[in-house]
């Protein structure tokens, strides 16, 4: 049995990376999916075809999560060609990391407004439609630097940490309403991105975690899942850090 048979899922940010990992397994598990991606119109097109080919709907849509308009615009378009919303996956992120003596105020601004603003921006779009249907899972993705901080990434920390705050109170706001909100919080995930670091600095990286390896989009995929699906259907404003033990 498909644990997510017949939902449709807004993910953003998944022409690459974790993003495309949750787009791959949720077709796989039976969604719908409408995806966000910024300028890889190639690697959207790939991914729309790969997810076709399992037998959903999957359609990718050029949108700027971090322009209010646009995220209200997307929503709309996806209720109108889907029929309905019924899990949203903030995951469209970017780092510009830099010591904070060293740190421009366009660098801070960028990565709260790409990070954090278009959670509040796409959390907003959908929750008239998750209303109507008297259910949704919105599931938001933080970092482990959003709950440990990280010295050089003061304006990440803060864009992850305010995810967190951000999801625990739309939980308390629409709990009655059936409406779950959610947070993962990826440690050391394994992308395209890793593989461009040098592999001493990845192998110290992965014996410092008890796990001894860098998680996989997969596994970040699985526990969204987990919380799409009815199998979390009593949490909600919670933090699951999906991190081999690194925080431990």
């Amino acid at each position: 049995m498909k644990l997510l048979e017949g939902i449709t899922a807004i993910i953003t940010g998944a022409s690459r990376g974790i993003g495309k990992g949750i787009a791959k397994v949720f077709a796989e598990q039976g969604a719908n999916v409408a995806f966000t991606y910024s300028s890889s119109v190639e690697a959207a097109q790939e991914l729309e075809k790969e997810l076709n080919a399992l037998g959903v709907k999957a359609k990718g849509y050029q949108s700027n999560a971090a322009d209010f308009n646009q995220a209200q615009d997307l929503a709309a378009e996806v209720l109108k060609e889907f029929g309905g919303i019924d899990v949203l996956i903030n995951n469209a992120g970017i780092t510009k990391d830099n010591l904070l003596m060293r740190i421009s105020e366009e660098d801070f601004d960028k990565v709260i407004e790409v990070n954090l603003k278009s959670v509040f921006n796409l959390t907003k779009a959908v929750i008239r439609p998750m209303m109507k249907q008297r259910k949704g899972s919105i599931i938001n993705m933080s970092s482990v630097v959003g709950v440990k901080g990280n010295a050089g990434q003061t304006n990440y920390a803060a864009s992850k940490a305010g995810i967190i705050g951000f999801s625990k109170s739309v939980a308390l706001e629409l709990g009655s309403r059936n409406i779950r909100s959610n947070v993962i919080a990826p440690g050391f995930i394994e992308t395209e991105m890793t593989a461009k670091l040098d592999e001493d600095v990845v192998k110290g990286w992965r014996n410092a975690i008890p796990l001894k390896r860098g998680g996989t989009p997969e596994d970040i995929a699985n526990a969204c899942v987990f919380l799409a699906s009815d199998m979390s259907a009593y949490i909600t404003g919670q933090t699951l850090i999906v991190d081999g033990g690194m925080l431990t």
